[in-house]
């Protein structure tokens, strides 16, 4: 009786993915979609003068709809080692070389940090897809950005950078960011590729959230345009209703 119960259970998951990957072939359906991304990213304008070329990933929540328009959230970890604002020059010597407690020279490390959140809204131009649910698609958004140059101390003998201190050092930066995004998403007809990439664009209109600068001694006021640019990667998971109660994948 068991036997017969499994077996009936997947014949009708069978069926109904059959059911699914045909009407994803022939119709527009309602997607909802879980993804991961990862991108490789230029910064330009004011962000460029701080940092050099850096990657991010993330993850992404959104919905597609019947007639291809897509509502979402994401939000992306950033991550670099290419710091071209030297911000510790009130520790270094002549020879651009930092010193430790100790008098020798310090393995502090400066490193890019930061990250990203936006919603954003956008559509799907099916006709230039290979079926009603794939093809070119742009999204524009809106969310907050946040970064900092990270300060590692790999010794733990530089005690100018120990605790708060470092918040003097570290130009944590945020505020409104603007993103669109041009690419291609991909929904296989059998269901086992499902995938999206792109270029994407962020625009954040930010300034220092620290107080004074430690190494200049000076309070930053300025407004900034930090613009990034770059080419995104993702994996998308579709979860396609077939029932009130369920979803597929």
């Amino acid at each position: 009786m068991k036997l017969k119960g499994i077996t009936y259970v997947v014949i009708l998951n069978l069926i109904g993915s059959i059911a699914i990957a045909q009407s994803i072939k022939d119709s527009a359906v309602k997607i909802l979609m879980v993804g991961v991304h990862v991108s490789g990213q230029i910064p330009q304008l004011d962000l460029a003068k701080r940092f050099g070329e850096n990657l991010s990933a993330g993850a992404s929540f959104s919905w597609k709809t019947k007639k291809n328009f897509l509502i979402g959230v994401e939000g992306s970890y950033v991550f670099g080692k290419k710091v071209r604002e030297n911000v510790i020059s009130n520790m270094t010597n002549s020879d651009n070389f930092s010193t430790n407690n100790e008098g020798f020279p310090s393995d502090l490390r400066l490193t890019h940090r930061g990250w990203n959140i936006c919603a954003n809204i956008g559509y799907v131009f099916s006709k230039l897809g290979h079926n009603p649910n794939s093809g070119l698609f742009v999204t524009i958004g809106g969310g907050y950005m946040l970064h900092k140059i990270n300060l590692y101390d790999a010794d733990k003998k530089v005690a100018a950078v120990k605790g708060d201190l470092v918040k003097g050092y570290d130009r944590l930066t945020g505020g409104f960011e603007l993103s669109q995004f041009v690419g291609y998403k991909y929904f296989s007809n059998n269901r086992l590729a499902n995938f999206y990439a792109g270029f994407e664009f962020f625009e954040g209109f930010t300034k220092n959230l620290r107080g004074q600068n430690y190494n200049t001694g000076l309070y930053d006021t300025q407004k900034r345009i930090d613009v990034i640019s770059g080419f995104r990667f993702g994996w998308i998971l579709p979860l396609y209703k077939r029932t009130k109660d369920f979803y597929y994948y």
